[in-house]
């Protein structure tokens, strides 16, 4: 059994810095090679990572057969093409999100990965946070009571991007944490977008969920707004939570908060109907946990690593991907046939 790997890395932009920089602590990494097009940024992260290697050619990584691993941190559009051809090559691969931009290019890269026994691992990161799983176990240990429904923002005001809108862009992230906590995913999804600043590309993006067991999730997106929003809110039938990413000292807050309902006083009848019940606004206290907090990308990284060093199941597996996409795409399909531009 194998203690170390040597790792590929295909792009150095805007978020690949974040991963050379965890990938080149990890221990069991033995060398790390990155490859981009943009000489510029080869030689700033050789300045900033000496350890590391670079060459602009991905095709000499994908050959190598000294590379167990690849790290796909291109545009969205490219993910499919990259990692099919790294799955292709013999090697585990770690692709940013999205996974693929439509459910059979998905389906196909999953098919390749198991046909290879290769790891597949996509980085929905937000499933690594700290607080993330902290709200999950209030969930599954039932101190919210019946979840009801979710309510997620995630605004900002730009980065814009020109390849995909700000729905592929951000929502990933939402979409991967709701079904993680609710275990399951969604049975109907529905959405609304608007373009203001480039046709076709949408700046602001409602979805809606709803799930076979009765939940429902609302997201809003958009790089169209003045404050920086990274929050959701779980109402459950007994309490409720807020997840705050940008808060440094008070990520989750369990608000004993709800509405009780009982029945009204020497009501004897054996069928109760709506005018049967008191309904009662209950506000009780307020409680933020203290809890460990490390980096989640140092976390994904890590467990990347060990995933392919042990053969173990990531808990973002391609499975996982395939299952964000799949709610992507078609709420992408109600944008497409209902879109609104300004």
């Amino acid at each position: 059994m194998k203690t170390h790997i040597n790792i590929g890395q295909l792009g150095s932009g805007y978020w690949g810095p974040n991963l050379i920089r965890n990938f080149s602590k990890i221990s069991q990494v033995n060398k790390l090679i990155v490859c981009d097009t943009d000489k510029d940024l080869l030689r700033k992260a050789s300045s900033q990572y000496p350890t590391i290697e670079t060459t602009k050619s991905a095709d000499i990584l994908l050959s190598d057969p000294s590379i167990d691993a690849m790290v796909i941190a291109l545009p969205a559009a490219l993910h499919f093409e990259y990692t099919r051809k790294a799955l292709l090559a013999d090697k585990h691969v770690l692709v940013e999100k999205p996974l693929a931009m439509t459910t059979d290019e998905s389906k196909e890269l999953i098919e390749i990965a198991k046909n290879k026994n290769r790891i597949l691992m996509v980085g929905h990161t937000f499933i690594y946070n700290s607080a993330v799983r902290k709200a999950k176990q209030y969930i599954d240990n039932g101190e919210l009571g019946d979840i009801y429904y979710i309510f997620s923002q995630r605004l900002n005001l730009g980065r814009v991007r020109q390849d995909v809108n700000a729905m592929w862009n951000l929502a990933p992230h939402d979409i991967s944490i709701i079904n993680y906590w609710l275990g399951e995913v969604p049975s109907k999804v529905m959405a609304k977008g608007v373009s203001f600043l480039q046709e076709g590309i949408e700046d602001l993006v409602f979805i809606h969920l709803n799930f076979s067991s009765g939940k429902s999730a609302h997201i809003h997106v958009t790089w169209l707004d003045p404050l920086k929003t990274r929050k959701m809110v779980i109402v459950g039938s007994k309490k409720m939570l807020v997840y705050d990413d940008v808060s440094t000292d008070s990520k989750i807050i369990i608000h004993d908060k709800g509405i009780d309902k009982s029945l009204k006083d020497n009501f004897e009848q054996e069928v109760y109907d709506y005018a049967s019940f008191h309904l009662n606004n209950r506000i009780g206290d307020i409680l933020i946990p203290h809890f460990d907090f490390d980096e989640p990308l140092k976390s994904e990284c890590k467990h990347f690593v060990d995933c392919v060093l042990s053969g173990k199941k990531p808990l973002t597996s391609g499975e996982e991907g395939l299952s964000v996409v799949r709610v992507l795409e078609e709420a992408q399909n109600c944008l497409e046939r209902d879109n609104i531009r300004v």
